[in-house]
């Protein structure tokens, strides 16, 4: 990870006039008790009092603009030439606001991945990455979420109760997102807390950052050497050529980004069907299907609240706010979603609408939406397909929520069932077939011996009987 202050090419210290500097009197925080409590309430009041664009606070008091306004965060996606996704821009890195171990620093300082670049650098490793994805069979890809979720649940469906945060949808994304990456049977259970405490910011996250790169740079190497049918390799065989260095920083963003957003997707779904009787009795009737109901939860309720960051190319006007040069933008997502201005009527339904912006816009829109998508589209089909007569064990008003400055997670999702037998356990999906259309890794994946891709659809290896690490992780489940 490279500091923004390591480039030579930073633009210079742009004044301090506006209140979003340290030291405004009208900045608020972004952190803390309030936020923590009530993200949402905390937006609508800075939407009430500052208007589209509020100056805000980060951890460390570094200042920062919060957009909240949809035709603002529009404007601010789709014109690279005024807002760069080029952090060495940031002029808090220039006025030495920001401390080397700032919990900022994984998720804002400069990295050769192609959400941190502009223009051509950002066409050639965004085009590896959407290429590289779209090799992926979606059909393959929902038969590995079919297998997963039926194991998840099995491991408690016996019970008749279980907390689908803790029990379920914490889990599927990586389950299904490591096969796809062949990752190594023991970086399972540890990658899943080292990229949770990544996103929450905490002290240590640092650390947990190390621990991924570490892990994913083990895994690069070893492509390196003897590419297989998986992510890694198809990024290292791209036609743009991505040094190991950049390979590993993409890999890191997929599995933080498809994680920490399909997580809250399956969640909030859920909590909706288990919450809404309205909603639930028009999922199960027929009226609204299941990718539409997932489009009104993104509208309502996306999986990210907040996403960092825009610096600005030059000084502007964004609102009602002059924006100096190299200043920080933070886009509401979810605030943007509920903008009063296109969004008079809460209670319209959005149902099919993709219009929202839950997976951001303009040329840096997630590349994996489709990916997520499928992942939680299918998890939960399978998930109210087992068991249909679900019902939240607790009041709704006591559902427990935590809480970082980029989003807000359920606790916790206790429910109660009639309890089921397990599935039999099925054979491991076939590997996701290499496309014929790209003939140079297909004529590398049709020289592979037959053990190398046993990482990849979970099989056990030659080296003896252990079992996967999902295996390991869904045998502590069920005690």
């Amino acid at each position: 990870m490279t500091s923004p202050a390591d480039s030579s090419a930073a633009p210079a210290v742009p004044p301090r006039a506006c209140p979003a500097h340290a030291g405004g009197s009208q900045s608020v925080p972004m952190y803390g008790p309030e936020v923590e409590a009530d993200a949402r309430g905390f937006y609508e009041r800075m939407r009430r009092e500052h208007g589209p664009v509020a100056p805000v606070l980060l951890p460390g008091d570094i200042p920062a603009w919060l957009v909240t306004g949809h035709p603002e965060i529009l404007e601010v996606v789709r014109t690279p030439s005024k807002y760069s996704r080029d952090s060495r821009r940031w002029n808090a890195f220039q006025q030495g606001l920001v401390a080397p171990d700032s919990p900022l620093m994984p998720m804002l300082a400069w990295q050769p991945l192609c959400v941190f670049a502009d223009g051509g650098d950002h066409q050639r490793l965004r085009g590896a990455v959407t290429r590289s994805l779209d090799r992926f069979d979606r059909r393959g890809v929902r038969r590995y979420v079919t297998r997963y979720a039926d194991q998840l649940i099995d491991g408690f469906c016996q019970k008749g109760e279980a907390d689908l945060i803790g029990q379920f949808s914490e889990h599927l994304p990586m389950l299904v997102m490591t096969q796809l990456f062949g990752m190594p049977d023991e970086a399972g259970p540890r990658l899943v807390s080292a990229l949770r405490d990544l996103m929450k910011g905490t002290e240590t996250a640092l650390a947990s950052n190390a621990y991924v790169v570490e892990v994913l740079s083990k895994l690069v190497a070893a492509r390196r050497r003897t590419p297989r049918q998986d992510l890694p390799s198809w990024l290292l065989l791209d036609e743009a050529e991505l040094s190991d260095e950049e390979v590993v920083e993409h890999l890191r963003l997929i599995l933080v980004a498809a994680n920490e957003t399909t997580v809250n997707l399956i969640a909030n779904v859920l909590r909706v069907v288990l919450t809404d009787p309205a909603f639930r009795r028009n999922l199960a009737g027929g009226q609204l299907q299941l990718p539409d109901a997932l489009e009104m939860v993104l509208w309502d309720d996306p999986p990210l609240a907040v996403i960092p960051g825009r610096w600005a190319v030059n000084p502007t006007r964004l609102g009602e706010v002059d924006i100096h040069e190299g200043d920080l933008l933070m886009l509401a997502l979810g605030a943007g979603n509920v903008d009063p201005r296109v969004r008079p009527d809460g209670n319209v339904s959005v149902a099919g609408n993709r219009a929202h912006l839950a997976f951001s816009g303009g040329p840096h829109e997630c590349p994996g939406a489709d990916v997520g998508r499928a992942i939680a589209e299918t998890g939960i089909d399978v998930l109210l397909a087992r068991l249909p007569d679900l019902q939240l064990a607790v009041p709704e008003d006591e559902l427990r929520w935590t809480s970082s400055w980029l989003a807000r997670h359920l606790a916790e999702l206790p429910v109660d069932f009639s309890p089921v037998q397990p599935k039999p356990v099925p054979a491991a999906p076939a590997p996701v077939p290499m496309p014929s259309e790209y003939p140079q890794q297909a004529a590398v994946a049709a020289t592979l011996a037959p053990e190398s891709v046993s990482a990849f659809t979970g099989a056990t290896g030659a080296a003896g009987n252990r079992a996967p690490w999902w295996r390991r992780l869904l045998s502590l489940l069920r005690r």
